[in-house]
């Protein structure tokens, strides 16, 4: 399993990357092309897109790296014993979470289909899809930390 994983990290990695690169590439020419009064219109649409993507795919890679943010200034000073419990009790939480982000992400998904970008011409759902497929992989990613905590 752990190979698989390494490989979906490696995959989310190159498609956050391209991604991010999009994002800069198409708002720095637009806003050069909007300076020159040529604007590229269809372009803060793709941004868009790509920023949805980007956010939940960036988020699962973030969670795989151990990265996420925590303010442990006052978990710190607590007793191992009780920072253990909290991790657990927070590792919980956040599944639940994703759980309900997957659930409601996707009824979101399914009310969207008709609603179309302004100059795409496609779903909307394409971007709010990246929110049940992001946590979904997330949850996994949630899960595996949970295990790992157990064992530790």
């Amino acid at each position: 399993m752990s190979k698989l994983a390494d490989i979906v990290l490696k995959v989310e990695e190159v498609i956050a990357s391209f991604l991010l690169c999009l994002i800069s590439a198409l708002v720095f020419f637009s806003a050069i092309a909007r300076t020159i009064g040529q604007p590229i219109n269809w372009a803060q649409d793709v941004a868009l897109l790509a920023f949805g993507w980007l956010t939940f795919i960036g988020s699962d890679v973030i969670i795989r790296k151990g990265h996420l943010i925590r303010i442990d200034m006052l978990v710190n000073k607590l007793p191992k014993s009780i920072q253990k419990i909290l991790t657990l009790i927070f590792d919980v939480l956040m599944l639940l979470f994703l759980l309900i982000l997957v659930v409601y992400g996707y009824m979101l998904v399914g009310q969207s289909w008709l609603r179309t970008f302004n100059t795409l011409h496609i779903s909307y759902a394409w971007c709010t899809l990246a929110v049940p497929v992001g946590a979904f992989f997330m949850f996994f990613s949630i899960l595996g930390k949970l295990k790992k905590d157990i064992r530790s």
